[in-house]
This record gives structure tokens, C-alpha cells and sequence, in this order.
């Protein structure tokens, strides 16, 4: 499911008027659910380690370490664009469900580093695949691009107006950081990350509920100083770190907990932790609270650095792919990006 070129109104709540439950626990969320059926991944060939970094930069590889538990990132080289990427791991993600192209209604891409400001990258991705029928967008989230497409997609299979549904993140964070920033630039790394989604029976797997929340008034701590619109400014990444922490912190607890809660499970019912892979104390914090082992909890962090939208679908596949979570078990996802926004998802696999 990985494949490498050159080798291989503000704070909203998903669901149905009925109740949402676990099969079992509290009843069925209406008649239809979103299964994940298949997972697929892209990384880029390139890798380049910390101590890479530190021969043009004023860092160290112990500095990084220490602060965020990063090693080495992929790179994308001057072909591997979002919907280059994004195209590979959805054809993995097919392959893995055993689907092809006639049963793509939709594609939903998550990416703040689009191919163009039109047409979208998910059209892109559509005439790649062959796909002739159903629609394709964008989705403009930042880190939270993922949990927030997840989401949509899954309204559509609820609704009916969709049986078949591509969700991808895809990000190259390396075209749009200032490379002498050691504050930014040591953190992020691009790559692709897919899941095809398929309408289920509502009693057995799938997307038991999804929770989506904004607060733009933090909008300038995590931003890009630029845009396609604008030709006043360079379009750089730019973070104040210790204050996107202690929102993350903050934030992701409550979302974790309002997913549980809105199921009528507990931390104990949790399989999987599937967090977005922004920062190791983050991640291992998070654990924490829910009562998860570190063997629990998948970290893809020390390898890929920050993909953004792409780091939860790249985690997912590379868990399922290797055989760490297995059909039955509950996956808990979260993510916090700029904007701010922040949410997550509970999925039985």
C-alpha cells in the first residue's frame, strides 16, 4: 500500500438525528455507514535526515530530536506535486479495496499546497485515474484537512449521494517553507495519504461518528504569510510553536473526549490511537490521556516529520498495512491545524 518513485454556524457535530453509537453499545446511526475499505500511502524517494539539515541550517540533530522527535523527512522532487502524489496512493488505496474506477463517485483531496488555484487537485487526480463520472474538490484545512474531508465524505455515503468515495491528503509543505527558518522549516515533510470508502451496513464497520470544530480568532498563529491572490508577499509558513502547542494540548483532549462520549464508549474502548503526526510530545501526551500503551498509539512522526493533511492517512495505511490494526478494531483519529481548526473521527475498521 506504500509506494516510493525511483523504488517502488461554529462548532459542528457529524451524524444522523439518531443517536450515534458502536454497533452493539447504543444503537445504529441510520442505514448506511462508511466503510473503510481500502488504504493506500506515496512518499517521496528523497529523504533527508537531520543531520542533512544541519549543513545549511543552524541546527542539530539533537536539538530537533529533542523538541519535536523528528529524524529525517521525504522530500518531493520537482515532479512529485500534490496530485502527483495524491494519484499514487489513491491507486493504492483502489488496489487495497480491490476497486477500480467505475466505482469512484467522488474524490475529495485535503491539500493547503494545491497543484494550481484551479482547477482543483482533485480533478487532477480524477482524469489520472480514468475516472469519467461523479465530482471531485478540494478541501482547504490545513493539518485538520484529513479528519475535516473524512467527514464529508462520509455525509455523502450517509445521504446516498455517494457509495464510493476517495479521501486523500496530500501535501508538499517543502515548496512553501522559508528554508533558513530553523523554526519551521525542520518540521514538515510531504507525502500522500488515501482511503477509498465504501457504504456499508449502518450495524457493522465504518465511520461511527466524525467532530469538526474552527476558531478562526488564532488564525495568525499558524499561517501562511501569502497566497495565488496576492503579489505583496513571499507565501511562507509561518508558526508561533509554544502557542500552537498549548492549543493542540487543549483542543485534541476535548475532541477525543466529545467522540466518545457521542458514541457512549470510554477510553478503554480504543484500539488504536491515529493522531496527526505534528510534534512527539503531542502525540505521547494524547496517548496518555486515553490510557494507551506507546504500542497503541501510531507514530510515523520520527520518519515522515509533519505532512500535514497527509500524516493520518499516511499513519493509517502504514498500520494497516503492516498488520498492527486489524477489521474490528476502533481507531481514534484527531488533528489541530491553522485556522484554527481541529476534530476527530471514531472508525471501526
Amino acid at each position: 500500500m506504500l509506494l516510493r518513485d525511483g523504488s517502488a454556524p461554529s462548532d459542528q457535530t457529524r451524524g444522523s438525528d439518531a443517536a450515534p453509537a458502536d454497533a452493539g453499545k447504543a444503537g445504529a446511526r441510520g442505514a448506511v455507514r462508511a466503510v473503510l475499505a481500502g488504504v493506500g500511502a506515496y512518499l517521496p524517494a528523497r529523504v533527508v535526515t537531520n543531520a542533512a539539515l544541519a549543513e545549511t541550517v543552524d541546527t542539530t540533530d539533537a536539538w530537533i530530536v529533542e523538541r519535536t522527535g523528528i529524524r529525517q523527512r521525504h522530500l518531493a522532487g520537482p515532479e512529485e506535486t500534490a496530485s502527483f502524489m495524491a494519484t499514487r496512493a489513491a491507486a493504492a488505496a483502489l488496489a487495497h479495496a480491490g476497486a477500480g474506477a467505475a466505482e469512484v463517485d467522488a474524490i475529495i483531496v485535503a491539500t493547503s499546497t494545491p497543484d494550481e488555484a484551479f482547477p482543483a487537485t482533485a480533478v487532477r487526480v480524477q482524469a489520472a485515474l480514468g475516472v469519467t463520472r461523479g465530482f471531485a474538490f478540494d478541501i482547504a484545512a490545513a493539518c485538520s484537512g484529513f479528519v475535516y474531508a473524512l467527514a464529508t465524505a462520509d455525509a455523502f455515503i450517509r445521504t446516498g449521494a455517494a457509495r464510493g468515495v476517495l479521501v486523500i491528503g496530500s501535501e508538499v509543505y517543502s515548496r512553501i517553507l522559508n528554508w533558513q527558518d530553523r523554526t519551521t522549516c525542520v518540521l514538515f515533510g510531504d507525502g500522500a495519504g488515501a482511503v477509498f470508502l465504501r457504504a456499508g451496513d449502518a450495524h457493522g464497520a465504518g465511520i461511527l461518528s466524525t467532530h469538526l470544530h474552527a476558531d478562526g480568532r488564532h488564525g495568525d498563529i499558524l499561517h501562511v504569510d501569502g497566497a495565488v491572490g496576492r503579489r505583496d508577499r513571499p507565501g511562507h509558513l509561518m508558526m508561533k510553536g509554544q502557542e500552537v502547542f498549548r492549543q493542540a494540548v487543549t483542543k485534541l483532549a476535548a475532541a477525543v473526549d466529545e467522540a466518545l462520549a457521542a458514541n457512549g464508549l470510554t477510553h478503554a474502548d480504543v484500539d488504536w490511537l491515529v493522531p496527526h503526526q505534528a510534534n512527539r510530545r503531542i502525540i505521547d501526551a494524547m496517548g496518555k490521556r486515553l490510557g494507551l500503551p506507546a504500542e497503541r498509539v501510531v507514530l510515523t512522526v520520527d520518519r515522515h516529520a509533519n505532512t500535514s493533511a497527509a500524516s493520518i492517512p499516511l499513519a493509517l495505511a502504514e498500520a494497516v498495512g503492516d498488520g498492527r490494526i486489524k477489521r474490528g478494531d476502533l481507531v481514534l483519529m484527531e488533528a489541530l491545524g491553522g485556522g484554527l481548526t481541529w476534530g476527530s473521527a471514531l472508525v471501526r475498521y
